[in-house]
């Protein structure tokens, strides 16, 4: 773990009729994900309370590694499929350790 990564969560809100859609998009891009240079870690998670709710908890080597991830084919063409599926468009924040 590193004072200098890049922390990101990404919040995304299904349609309550799509979370079967919006889940298995959103699975399809943790594989390739992980596998992208710069991917410390990235983890997919779904609200017990709320299924609608999913939430990416991420860390990449530096903000760079990021914006290449973010500009990859797979995250594009996910985009795009969620495009009509979600309430709001997804919530991403950038953090960094501070202790």
């Amino acid at each position: 773990m590193s004072f200098h990564t890049i922390r990101v969560v990404a919040r995304i809100v299904a349609l309550p009729d799509q979370v079967e859609v919006v889940k298995s998009i959103l699975i399809s891009i943790v594989l390739p994900t992980r596998q992208e240079k710069g991917c410390i870690k990235y983890e997919l998670l779904q609200n017990n309370a709320d299924p609608t709710d999913f939430t990416f908890v991420e860390e990449w080597e530096s903000e760079s590694l990021l914006e290449k991830h973010l500009a990859s084919s797979h995250i594009e063409a996910a985009s795009l499929k969620l495009k009509d599926l979600l309430t709001v468009p997804p919530d991403i924040r950038r953090y960094h350790l501070i202790s």
